[in-house]
Parts: C-alpha cells; sequence; structure tokens
C-alpha cells in the first residue's frame, strides 16, 4: 500500500509541529509507524492523500457516531456558515441545544457549553471546587480527563501511550491535590475518603472507561461513588466526554441508573466540530458566573457552526429506533469477534459497551488499569499495521476504543471480521 504523499506531508509537519501532529497519538508513534494524512470521507469510509481507502472505526475519535460527512449535518452546517460563523453573543441554536442536552440526560437540569471535552473537565472541577469550598480531587488510574494540571496524574490514553502517566508542567500543588484511585476497587476510593474526605470537593470518573481500553464498571462501583459522596458532600463528576449519547442517548449514567452531580460532554454533541459542555443539578449550575462568582469563560463558546452540528446530530440519533439499531449491529459485531478469539483459543480479551470496544492482547478479563496495561503492545503494533494495510483503521494505541457508528453497513462488519480474522491467526499469538 503506497503512503509515498503521507510520509512527504509528515516530514513538512515536522518542521512546523512538535512530532508533526496536533495531538500526540495521531503520530502513530506506539506503533512504529509514521501517520496516515486524510484528504476526505463519507460514511463509514476514510481516504488518505494517496487515494488509499479505509473502513473507518476511530471516528474522530468517538464524535462521528452518524458516519462522516452525514447529509442532513452538512445541510444543516451549510445553511448555518450562510448566516455567519461566529458571533459572540447569544443565539437562540445554544438554547435549543442545551434544551436538548437537558431533555436527554437525566441529572442535567442547567448546562454551559465549552469548546473542548478538556474544558469541560477543567470547568467543572473547578466548580465543585467553588461550591464546596474543598480543594481536592479524586480521579482513577488511567482515566483521560483531558490534558488540565489536575487530570495529568496517572493518565490514560495518549500519556499511557507514550509511556508518560504525569507530565512535566504539572505544579507539584496540582499533584498534590489530586488522589488517584484504582478503577474498580471501591475499597481503593473508600480509604481515600476515610483519610481526606473532608478535604475532597470531587470524584471525577469516566463511567465506562475509554482511554485505557474500554473498561466497564463493576456493579456496585458507580453506585458506591454516589453513595461517598453524598455521604461526604463531594461533588461526583461523571465524565461522559466519551460516553455521552454513544452507549445510550441518556450516557452511561442513564445505562446504569446513577445520577452524577454533575457531568461533562463533548464528541457527539458536536457531530464532529469542537465542542464540550458541561451540566448538572441547577443549584450547581446556578453559581457559574453571570449567575453565580465562579467565573468560566470563552470566546467561542456556543460557536454557531458546532451547535448546528450537535444540535442536527443529537435530533438524528433521538428518532425511533436509531440506538436500536446501532447496538444490534454493534453487539452482533463485537460478539462474534469475542467467538473468533474462543474458537481459536487467542491469547486475547474484547470489551465492549454496545458500540464502543476494545480488543485487547492480553487473556482473561480485564477489568482495571494495571490488567489493561498488561497487554502485549508490541503484537498489537503488529495488527495494527497488518489490518491498517487490509484497509481496516483503527485507533493506533492499545489503549483506545474502536467505535461503531450507523454508516457502519453489515458488508462493512463482515469485512472487518474477515481481515481480523486472517490478521489475528497470521501472527504468533496462538496459546
Amino acid at each position: 500500500m503506497n503512503r509515498k504523499l503521507s510520509k512527504q506531508h509528515f516530514e513538512k509537519a515536522n518542521k512546523v509541529m512538535p512530532g508533526g501532529v496536533n495531538s500526540p497519538v495521531r503520530a502513530f508513534r506506539s506503533v512504529n509507524l509514521d501517520p496516515v494524512f486524510i484528504a476526505s470521507a463519507k460514511g463509514s469510509k476514510i481516504r488518505d492523500v494517496d487515494g488509499n481507502e479505509y473502513i473507518d472505526y476511530v471516528g474522530s475519535w468517538g464524535p462521528l457516531i452518524l458516519g462522516h460527512a452525514h447529509e442532513e449535518v452538512v445541510q444543516a452546517l451549510k445553511d448555518t456558515a450562510a448566516r455567519g460563523t461566529s458571533f459572540g453573543a447569544p443565539t437562540e441554536i445554544e438554547v435549543l441545544l442545551a434544551e436538548k442536552i437537558i431533555e436527554m440526560v437525566p441529572s442535567v437540569d442547567m448546562v454551559r457549553l465549552v469548546n473542548s471535552g478538556t474544558e469541560a473537565t477543567m470547568s467543572a472541577v473547578r466548580l465543585a471546587r467553588g461550591v464546596t469550598g474543598r480543594d481536592k480531587i479524586v480521579k482513577f488510574e488511567g482515566c483521560y480527563h483531558g490534558h488540565g494540571d489536575s487530570f495529568l496524574i496517572k493518565a490514560g490514553s495518549g500519556a499511557l501511550t507514550l509511556g508518560e502517566p504525569s507530565s512535566p508542567g504539572v505544579p507539584k500543588g496540582s499533584a498534590q491535590d489530586t488522589l488517584t484511585g484504582e478503577f474498580n476497587n471501591l475499597g481503593s476510593v473508600e480509604k481515600l475518603f476515610d483519610e481526606s474526605g473532608k478535604e475532597i470537593a470531587a470524584v471525577i470518573v469516566e463511567p465506562v472507561a475509554g482511554n485505557m481500553g474500554v473498561i466497564p464498571p463493576r456493579p456496585g462501583f458507580l453506585e458506591g461513588l454516589r453513595k461517598l459522596c453524598s455521604q461526604y458532600g463531594s461533588v461526583l463528576i461523571f465524565d461522559e466526554v466519551m460516553t455521552g449519547f454513544r452507549v445510550h442517548p441518556g450516557g452511561a449514567q442513564a445505562l446504569y441508573n446513577i445520577a452524577p452531580d454533575l457531568t461533562t460532554m463533548g464528541k457527539v454533541i458536536g457531530g464532529g466540530l469542537p465542542v464540550g459542555a458541561y451540566g448538572g443539578k441547577r443549584e450547581i449550575m446556578k453559581t457559574v458566573a453571570p449567575s453565580g462568582p465562579v467565573y468560566q469563560a470563552g470566546t467561542l463558546s456556543g460557536n454557531p457552526l458546532a451547535v448546528t452540528a450537535g444540535l442536527k446530530t443529537l435530533e438524528i440519533i433521538s428518532r425511533p429506533g436509531f440506538f436500536d439499531e446501532l447496538n444490534r449491529k454493534a453487539n452482533d459485531f463485537f460478539g462474534k469477534s469475542i467467538a473468533l478469539i474462543e474458537e481459536n483459543e487467542l491469547p486475547l480479551s474484547l470489551n465492549h459497551v454496545n458500540s464502543m470496544g476494545c480488543l485487547f492482547f492480553k487473556p482473561g478479563r480485564i477489568e482495571t488499569y494495571s490488567d489493561a496495561t498488561e497487554s502485549d503492545t508490541d503484537m498489537f503494533s503488529q495488527y495494527f499495521a497488518s489490518l491498517l494495510k487490509a484497509g481496516v483503521y483503527i485507533a493506533p494505541s492499545q489503549f483506545e476504543a474502536l467505535f461503531i457508528s450507523a454508516a457502519h453497513s453489515e458488508e462493512d462488519l463482515a469485512v472487518t471480521l474477515d481481515k481480523m480474522r486472517e490478521v489475528l491467526l497470521s501472527l504468533s499469538i496462538a496459546s
């Protein structure tokens, strides 16, 4: 497969951008390859600058639940762009998107739109500290909440891929105020509250961990976090930037029937454009400026293009039968993938929650950060390279999710399973 132009573009990019990319995992370093430069995409397919076509399971890292360049979203964007791209002033469509989010997410009474998931999580933590008057937060090993200082302590996703679980430039004070628990180990969190409960402003958690691979919560784990936060007067924050409107129309909180105090959102609510949001209980959100003293602002917050794409996406996924069909396809695909592993006695494991999943190059149950980090990343690199050559594009990291969209056809999924089988059986991983 020729990637001559991608290589040339990357050589030029390295001269003008750190590592040649604008987000670290895109550099393909963990899979020992140069990145593919994308020229266009439609539906379930992406095409690189060299003309190679791939079935895409990255979906811009999760937002494209409808697939690429969905006709209704594109038309809505054209109509909005013709009226202006940014005003720095209120618009009706911001209100419509906020109303739609509140309608869909059970625990959200009010919402503030921002520009990214990182901005949403940083703002939610500041808000939790503001309303509690406390400084410390609890996060979990391997959970990634963006690149805010408070979160780059044993972070997942890109930091884990690069082997850098923390980052230079993070002040010691931020590290001291960030307590780290073990995802799916409620006892580790109970210990932190026993020691520092009166100082803990918030617990922030991905209700389904999606940045150390995909790891669902054990029964009772999220319920236990809810109970601890209520007991100690701490704010429970669900980071649903990835899971929101992806695993369930109401997010993971609706899937597991847990009500957090604050929820952060992104990805799907922008329909592929840069956006984020945080929302929650009215009494907490009323303390955000200008109605309260906790300050947060953004020049491009509520940008008309991002809001348009997000609102149209949420309208489409709210249509009757959308999630039934998406989840049917996804669960069938992941079920057949698990059967492939079991029938061939491959030392692998696959976790999934509806349309997001992850194949781990490690046998047995993957339920914690330490489980995930025992994966054979060298073997994953071989798997990734072989799939890419076969025309299947997955995330270039063992610790990222695979996303199925409404645009993936039965043929796409069948072809992918055939390619997976061919590649896995060709690798030296038989037990």
